[in-house]
């Protein structure tokens, strides 16, 4: 079967200058027939050129469900005199979530059940899921196009009735009063920015609902929260690098928002309630930075005063309030601690038993409570919750993921090892393999990054993954700049007219994978999503020759048109992240980098490619031009193969076993390209 070649239908447009065309500028036509024609005959290319990797598909699918509990439990979450978890059933896609009153042995109540919701769906998605102060209440919201554009709905859980109040085009922030009465929630405009938010009087139709706030500046998204001392509902308007959060005394829904300090180019800030105080963890003159305290009924900076300085080396993530206590999260040498502060002057890290690990809070809804719950995991030890007690300083072990088949932590290893940049930074990975691996070269590897909007990618497990390192692959990740994983700085390393250090540095780590006899280029794969797939774009045009294999899933690839069209989803709100290209400095730094547009005819590794027709983050066309134009130019006979799929979004399939059907596919087309197909 041949593989489809797109028309070139050349689209001519002049920036700064100089005249560029777009050949497939087409292609981002949605609704023409000759576009979902061409998305189609990809698939079935594809599906084609896969066709012989279907019963290894088979059987790495039945491997990774295999190794999962179906019918589980998750841990009780503690809210007032409830204690609300969910349950997954053999068999079934999506989770149920219920609650007892009183203690865990009280009778089961059905709250919500998503398989029953999504029955007849092609895709499901729960978005807010929010039980109202008094219990009685449940404002949940759902998309079943994978667009992220949800319908709000009521339920009243002492009735099992819906509500008539449904409330269309919502995106995820929902909030209720403490009234019980009146809830927020945030809209979409065009270019799917959370906007707007407004509140909504139970019993009444939605075009009369009260506009709260309307964020005119095209890079603010508008977001919704409540402290844990659920006193006040938090408005928070913030771009790439600027805050500013706004109050609502949460028991008067009617007042209005006070500002906690007013938005200040380039200053950042999150807050915490604790008592007459706020905690505010923020940058200001602390590029990792600081944490600070201001009275609630005079929070702005005048009246900041230090509680926590400003460290070059450690990076001051965030702070969870309690009665008694503060926890604080910081990442120091690419690994994230916890300290706990009480509020009479001690204070202590708490230790963790890996010496390379990860962990995240929550959920941690109770205010008056000395335990902490805990989500700890690394790259061989399944995700553990542990609630931990601040007075004893003791973890309870509350359950740890089980991994079925004779899962053995022992026979694995991990560590950390670094790469050399070309100005001389250190770039760390964690590496994960089967005990037993010898340096010499021919272990076949997957290298993934991402490198982008300051996000550290952390070694968490993943059951899944074993179907890889069972079959002699080490998988790695690259802690490139341009991520958090070692603090602001890190980031700020590796952004706007930085950003090549993001690539440099994961080119590093994949030969130094190479030269330390890890893998050979023959036996690398390198793998990364969204913005990830930019970091696949560029490193393989740059150096096509050092890798095997690439997945670039809802790649970020055609980016000088996406960041000069304004009417596409998330461009403004982006131009912090990347630049705007209607600067020429930004534009030619911008252009070395693009890999649509540094496409060149030569040999290119094997590649697949992952679209979502409704993607709202990464539009469907961008992984299709891509494809397209490397079809065109490529001079190897190697697989170019692009994969759509035609009702989802950035997230791909929503199901659990769809999800795990989709990284069996991925696996297949690694293993196979990699040699060990069997």
């Amino acid at each position: 079967m041949k593989p489809p070649m797109a028309p070139q239908k050349p689209h001519v447009a002049v920036v700064h200058g100089q005249t560029r065309s777009d050949d497939y500028f087409w292609l981002r036509e949605r609704e023409a027939p000759e576009v979902i024609a061409y998305l189609e005959a990809e698939n079935a290319y594809t599906a084609e050129v896969m066709r012989h990797t279907e019963r290894l598909q088979n059987t790495l699918y039945e491997e990774m469900k295999g190794r999962i509990k179906e019918t589980d439990l998750s841990v009780p979450t503690k809210v007032d005199d409830y204690y609300y978890y969910t349950r997954t059933f053999e068999g079934k896609q999506y989770p149920a979530h219920y609650r007892k009153r009183g203690s865990l042995d009280a009778p089961e109540e059905l709250l919500l059940d998503l398989n029953q919701l999504a029955e007849g769906q092609k895709y499901f998605r729960l978005g807010a899921f929010q039980v109202s102060p008094d219990h009685n209440l449940l404002a949940y919201s759902t998309d079943t196009d994978g667009s992220e554009v949800y319908t709000l709905r009521v339920k009243d859980l002492r009735t099992g009735q819906l509500l008539p109040d449904a409330i269309p085009g919502v995106y995820y922030g929902v909030e209720w009063a403490n009234d019980n009465g009146h809830l927020y929630y945030t809209v979409l405009n065009e270019a799917k920015r959370p906007f707007k938010a407004f509140r909504h009087t139970l019993g009444t139709p939605p075009d009369r609902d009260v506009l709260i706030h309307h964020e005119a500046d095209d890079r603010f998204n508008v977001r919704l929260g409540k402290t844990r001392s659920r006193r006040f509902i938090l408005l928070s308007l913030g771009s790439q690098i600027t805050s500013e959060v706004r109050l609502l005394d949460a028991d008067t829904p009617a007042s209005e928002f006070r500002i906690v300090h007013p938005r200040q180019q380039g200053m950042e800030y999150r807050v915490e309630h604790h008592g007459d105080d706020l905690y505010i963890v923020t940058n200001d003159n602390a590029v990792n930075f600081k944490l600070v305290k201001a009275p609630v009924a005079a929070p702005g900076k005048s009246n900041w005063t230090e509680v926590i300085a400003h460290r070059p080396k450690i990076r001051l993530e965030g702070v969870d309030a309690f009665r008694n206590h503060l926890v604080i999260y910081e990442r120091a040498e690419g690994l994230r601690q916890m300290r706990v502060r009480d509020f009479h002057g001690g204070e202590y890290y708490v230790p963790f038993p890996e010496p390379v690990y990860t962990f995240r809070a929550g959920p941690n809804e109770e205010f008056d409570t000395q335990v902490v719950r805990l989500n700890y995991t690394s790259l061989v030890t399944p995700r553990t919750v542990y609630d931990y007690d601040v007075i004893s300083r003791t973890f309870d072990l509350k359950k740890q993921e089980e991994v079925l088949g004779g899962y053995d932590p022992i026979r694995y290893q991990s560590e950390r090892i670094a790469a050399t940049a070309p100005d001389g930074t250190q770039v760390p990975m964690s590496i994960v393999y089967r005990k037993g691996m010898k340096r010499n070269g021919r272990n076949p590897t997957l290298l993934y990054g991402y490198g982008s909007y300051g996000a550290s990618m952390d070694p968490n497990f993943s059951s899944a993954r074993l179907s890889l390192i069972d079959r002699g692959m080490i998988y790695a990740i690259a802690h490139i700049r341009g991520g958090g994983d070692l603090g602001r700085p890190w980031y700020e390393d590796g952004k706007l007219l930085r950003k090549m250090n993001t690539f440099t540095d994961f080119i590093a780590c994949a030969e130094h994978l190479v030269n330390e006899k890890y893998t050979s280029p023959d036996r690398l794969a390198i793998q990364g999503g969204s913005a990830g797939g930019l970091l696949m774009g560029t490193v393989t045009n740059m150096r096509p020759e050092l890798f095997k294999a690439v997945v670039a899933q809802v790649p970020f690839v055609d980016v000088i048109n996406t960041m000069l069209d304004a009417s596409i989803p998330l461009t403004v709100v982006e131009y912090e992240e990347w630049g705007n290209p209607n600067d020429k400095t930004y534009h030619d730094y911008m252009i070395r980098y693009s890999p649509y547009d540094n496409i060149e005819s030569k040999a290119y590794p094997n590649i697949l490619i992952t679209a979502g027709l409704n993607d709202p983050r990464v539009q469907y066309w961008e992984p299709a031009k891509w494809t397209a134009k490397l079809r065109a130019k490529k001079t190897d006979s190697n697989r170019l193969l692009l994969k759509t799929e035609m009702g989802a979004g950035h997230g791909g399939p929503s199901g659990r076993y769809d999800h795990l059907k989709e990284t069996a596919f991925v696996y297949a087309f690694l293993l196979d390209t990699l040699g060990l197909g069997s």
